[in-house]
């Protein structure tokens, strides 16, 4: 018979499986060891302790990196579960249980435009939840960070995690009553000459918009450019020039009539622009899941996995 002892001698160290899954998922050594506040050197003692235990190479080491063998990718496959459980399991042994918070991560604008108009109605029908909003476009730990729910921005490549896409947003010309009165438009090729503003962070943006359109991009230099879609916006509701945005983000100025969208039926594009991700773990959790369940009445859609 096999003695405890014996398991537990058979059981790698939690630090060296910590190593193993940021370096995983950064494929950075450097970087993994300063998330767990660790040297380099300690970080590479740790994998090479991890891989010598397993018998097998986990990573394939390179000048720029390190990227997964078949064998180490399996591996992160079946320990994220797990390793999600004990944060989920250590979460709920330290929470107070008189409070129930909900602590979300948000890309800023979609929490700006399109959460925070909202969060009024989620807290009248879960008055129970208290609820922690941070946003930025990081995307962080959630057991470092004490994430639940993190609402990002980018496409879906998270493959540790559960994604929940949001569905039927669209990317569309946008611009004030005022300016299309001036300069109104009537297809993509009237936009070369006008004034445009650029939204850098967007996953559609105008040369790529062009482009589908079977045109070049323009040769004028745009009239502004941001760095977040709730300041391009807002500069196209004061007729600053046309603005390529997401009309999930932009409802409150379409509904305002402060903005227009220009040929919805020619112009628009869908675009899966942003995605509740989380741990797997965290689905456990009820104020988790009452969320989930309030964004799909919210968005009118179930999500898409």
């Amino acid at each position: 018979m096999r003695r405890d002892d014996d398991t537990l001698s058979s059981l790698p160290p939690l630090r060296a499986i910590q190593a193993f899954e940021q370096t995983a998922r950064f494929g950075n050594l450097a970087r993994a060891a300063e998330v767990l506040d660790l040297t380099p050197s300690a970080i590479s003692h740790q994998l090479a302790k991890l891989e010598v235990m397993i018998g097998r190479q986990l990573f394939v080491r390179a000048a720029r990196g390190v990227t997964l063998t078949p064998v180490g990718e399996q591996y992160l496959k079946d320990i994220s579960g797990l390793l999600q459980s004990l944060e989920a399991a250590t979460e709920r042994a330290a929470s107070d249980v008189s409070l129930d918070c909900l602590r979300l991560h948000s890309a800023p604008s979609f929490g700006l435009l399109w959460l925070m108009p909202r969060l009024e109605a989620f807290r009248m029908s879960n008055p129970d939840v208290q609820i922690n909003l941070s946003c930025s476009y990081e995307s962080l730990h959630f057991s470092r960070d004490k994430i639940d729910v993190d609402i990002r921005h980018g496409r879906p490549n998270w493959p540790s995690y559960e994604v929940r896409t949001v569905r039927n947003e669209n990317f569309a010309v946008l611009a004030s009553p005022k300016l299309l009165l001036r300069r109104p438009i009537k297809g993509a090729v009237d936009l070369l000459t006008e004034d445009l503003i650029l939204s850098e962070a967007t996953l559609l943006r105008w040369p790529e918009w062009f482009a589908q359109h079977g045109l070049a991009r323009p040769e004028n230099p745009y009239a502004l450019s941001f760095d977040r879609s709730y300041m391009t916006l807002e500069a196209a509701s004061h007729g600053l020039g046309f603005a390529l945005e997401s009309t999930l983000l932009a409802q409150k100025y379409l509904v305002s009539g402060s903005l227009i969208e220009v040929a919805p039926q020619t112009l628009s594009s869908q675009v899966a622009a942003h995605h509740l991700v989380f741990p797997k773990a965290h689905s456990s959790f009820p104020r988790v899941r009452r969320f989930l369940e309030w964004m799909e009445g919210e968005l009118g859609h179930s999500f898409e996995f």
